[in-house]
């Protein structure tokens, strides 16, 4: 479904919901622990108005009177419902239901189906048969022929969990016959069936069902073998993806009325909002959703996609969303109580309803423990070097974009294999010019060396999926990082705010190596506090031109001493107020009256610098922008460098060599350490799908949102996560000082984690990061 069409059923759901009263509604049921006549007629009346909408049938063909939207579509009106706490089955019925008898063939489960549609039946699906156990190969309910009655079947054994309990009007059984996989439709009533009621935590109930020696008519065996098998495994993990969208729903319900009771809750005269600790508290309830929302929209987007994807890619990618929306919503439903007080430990807060709801569906159909377990089995294992040949060339040019990623990947890896310095592998420390230039240089003449810059000043032209693709080759062939600050920070800068001249005078030898830059921002009392610099630019003329002259100091400024050129922020105007006075400048670094000392770093390494200015001349034509006009500037500036510090890249890398030691040590075979290292893996994943969102924009040459704060926050403390399990592993070694060898090839058990450190400061320190997030996205006062 294109955009507009998903956004026209997401506002036709929210309005149905919000009309219907369906909070009201969740709270009359919820509260009707009675079972009462009257609550009956009520979800009986609630669920008719859904099947006018046709809402049932959403997912059932035009042929079966369905509404025939694809997964996505679905997925709005279970986003509108968790939003709203509806308290109708839509995932049992609509989802879980529709979804397996829409893939079955025969009439018996059309003509099912067809009910389901108009509301006449409300079948439960009833597969799972332990608590925990998401197999969809029936061990202990079987059936056998019957002997009475020509190709009817005699059904014994139990299932567990089937909802919604007392509203189904009979039970979709999977059972096991011989050595097959049957699919069974059992109506409410048939003798035999022993049904259990389970109250659930948000008022909902599920079942447990007996079945004594129950007669199944040869009407009532809708499928078996691989159909009965596939149709199940399709719906559960589509099921899941729906019920991850519900997820969210509920998470961003939480979200919004944790964030409106910080704005008007007051304690000590001031609203809480304003407390630095609550609003932090707050960014990473945010963060936690938005990452989770970037995930559900990257798995909707393969499921949907026109090839499809193959069963076992789609159940893998089913546990990833629910594991990360589970844990997310989760997370969110314990600190919006948190940050209530009191009145959020209350039945009487609306928020009691969400928080319940969250507890059901986050453990419903698997939790996150367990779907990350399951992704750990299905997720596709490193890939061998030997099935991914490349017998191409490398072009310096094509149309990479629609180029099919895989082939995309094999290029790259081969390009690698063949041409990067094998001694540059997996480098512990920052690379200095001196060891990457070659491979700059490689990367130049193959016209390779700026993949995300438009092709029309000389760059790949990659879109986001396959910038995706180019970082993870990279990161996974071990390519250490080169000086490129003119590729990452001031090239797009320039094609974005230079002047004609400032382009062909400065990219061109970006590409070509000949300019090597860094940058001039952070100041010794101008950090995170960047408009508070002082170093000056005063206005000039002499025989030579309109100039400026420089004076004070930058310091942080990343191996300063390799670069020939540097872009900064200089004061313009003292009398201005802080942002107003500020002007970007562009300086060649062999310009007299320049002195550059360089800083170790906790690793020992001279990556950081401090640079000196001492009436130092500047052209006038190297100002970028207007004068004055720099803070706007450093704004679009810091938005790139943002992306480029939430890019996977750091995480990937750390997370690659995590896997070489597992490999190398046997630890995957540790449960407990394969299950941290399965939790981290997805991180990385989702933090690539949060990635993607924001690059997408980037493509889209429109301004990054200050919502890309967190981007850096989450990539840098993934980071971290990975950095610190990478020397918990490696034990004593994890206190070896310098380079290892592991395998034959270099490996640092320390690196990841000491640059993790840092990735969490420069850049503006996340703290400062979510305080960004806490008044320009959240709205938080001041």
């Amino acid at each position: 479904m294109d955009t507009e069409s998903l956004a026209a059923i997401r506002e036709a759901a929210l309005d149905y919901f919000s009309r219907s009263g369906s909070i009201r509604r969740c709270r009359a049921f919820t509260e009707d622990t009675g079972g009462t006549g009257n609550a009956a007629a009520a979800r009986t009346e609630a669920w008719g108005r859904l099947v006018a909408l046709g809402w049932p049938g959403m997912l059932a063909p035009e042929s079966a009177g369905g509404l025939d939207f694809d997964l996505a579509g679905a997925a709005e009106v279970l986003r509108a419902a968790g939003e709203h706490v509806a308290p109708e089955p839509l995932l049992a019925i609509a989802g879980l239901a529709a979804l397996l008898l829409a893939r079955i063939d025969g009439a018996p489960a059309r003509a099912l189906l067809g009910e389901l549609v108009e509301g006449r039946s409300l079948p439960a699906l009833a597969w799972q048969e332990g608590i925990g156990d998401l197999s969809d190969v029936p061990l202990d309910c079987g059936c056998d022929a019957d002997p009475s009655h020509v190709g009817g079947l005699v059904l014994q054994g139990e299932k567990t969990m089937a909802l919604p309990g007392a509203a189904a009007t009979g039970w979709l059984v999977t059972a096991r016959k011989d050595e097959d996989t049957v699919l069974l439709w059992v109506p409410r009533g048939t003798p035999g069936v022993n049904e259990q009621l389970l109250p659930l935590v948000d008022g909902e109930q599920a079942a447990n069902l007996r079945f004594d020696r129950v007669a199944v008519p040869a009407s009532g065996l809708l499928a078996q073998g691989d159909a009965a098998r596939e149709a199940l495994r399709h719906a559960l993990a589509a099921g899941q993806v729906l019920q991850s969208a519900e997820l969210v729903g509920c998470a961003q319900a939480m979200l919004d009325q944790t964030l409106a009771y910080l704005r008007t809750r007051s304690q000590f005269g001031q609203p809480i909002g304003s407390f630095q600790a609550l609003q932090h508290r707050a960014v990473d309830m945010f963060i936690q959703l938005e990452v989770a929302r970037a995930t559900l929209a990257e798995v909707l987007a393969l499921a949907t996609a026109p090839e499809g994807l193959p069963i076992e890619r789609l159940e893998a990618e089913a546990s990833r969303a629910k594991a990360r929306c589970s844990a997310a919503a989760l997370s969110v439903s314990r600190s919006a109580v948190q940050l209530h007080g009191a009145i959020g430990y209350t039945q009487e807060c609306d928020l009691s309803l969400f928080y319940k709801r969250t507890l059901r569906l986050a453990a419903w159909l698997g939790n996150t423990s367990a779907h990350q377990r399951r992704y750990a089995a299905l997720a596709e294992t490193a890939r061998a070097t030997e099935d991914v040949a490349w017998t191409g060339d490398f072009p310096r040019s094509a149309d990479w974009n629609a180029m099919p990623e895989p082939a995309f990947r094999r290029m790259v890896r081969a390009f690698l294999q063949q041409r990067y310095p094998a001694h540059l592998r997996y480098l512990s420390h920052r690379a200095r010019w001196s060891e990457m230039r070659d491979w700059y240089l490689t990367l130049s003449a193959q016209g390779w060396v700026a993949p995300a810059w438009p092709q029309a000043h000389g760059g790949m032209g990659l879109a986001a999926d396959k910038m995706i693709a180019w970082i993870e080759e990279l990161e996974q062939h071990g390519v250490a990082r080169a000086p490129d600050q003119g590729i990452v920070m001031i090239g797009p800068l320039l094609i974005q705010h230079g002047t004609p001249a400032q382009q062909q005078r400065f990219l061109p030898r970006i590409l070509a190596g000949d300019h090597v830059w860094c940058q001039g921002y952070s100041e010794p009392n101008a950090g995170s506090d960047l408009a508070g610099l002082r170093t000056e630019a005063l206005q000039a003329r002499d025989a030579e031109g309109d100039h400026f002259i420089v004076n004070g100091q930058k310091i942080w400024t990343t191996l300063a001493q390799d670069a020939n050129h540097i872009f900064m922020l200089v004061r313009t105007d003292r009398d201005a107020r802080k942002q107003q006075g500020i002007s970007f400048l562009l300086c060649d670094l062999s310009t007299p009256g320049i002195t550059i000392r360089p800083i170790h770093t906790l690793a020992g390494e001279p990556e950081f610098c401090e640079v000196f200015f001492d009436n130092v001349r500047v052209p006038a034509e190297n100002l970028v922008g207007q004068l004055n006009g720099g803070w706007t500037i450093a704004k679009a500036l810091l938005g790139f460098e943002r992306i480029f510090l939430g890019s996977p890249k750091q995480s990937q890398y750390a997370l690659g060599q995590l896997a070489r030691l597992a490999e190398s040590r046997r630890l995957f075979a540790d449960p407990v350490f394969l299950q941290r290292y399965t939790a981290l893996r997805l991180d990385v994943a989702d933090l690539v799908a949060t990635y993607s969102a924001f690059a997408d924009i980037v493509k889209a040459g429109k301004p990054l949102p200050p919502s890309v704060s967190l981007l850096k926050i989450f990539a840098s403390e993934t980071y971290h996560r990975i950095g610190a399990l990478l020397v918990e592993a490696s034990d004593e070694a994890g206190a070896v000082a310098g380079d290892q060898t592991l395998d034959g090839q270099a490996f640092n058990a320390l690196s990841p984690l000491i640059g993790s450190t840092s990735a969490m400061i420069y850049g503006g320190t996340n703290e400062i990061q979510r305080n960004i997030l806490a008044r320009q996205v959240l709205g938080l006062p001041g």
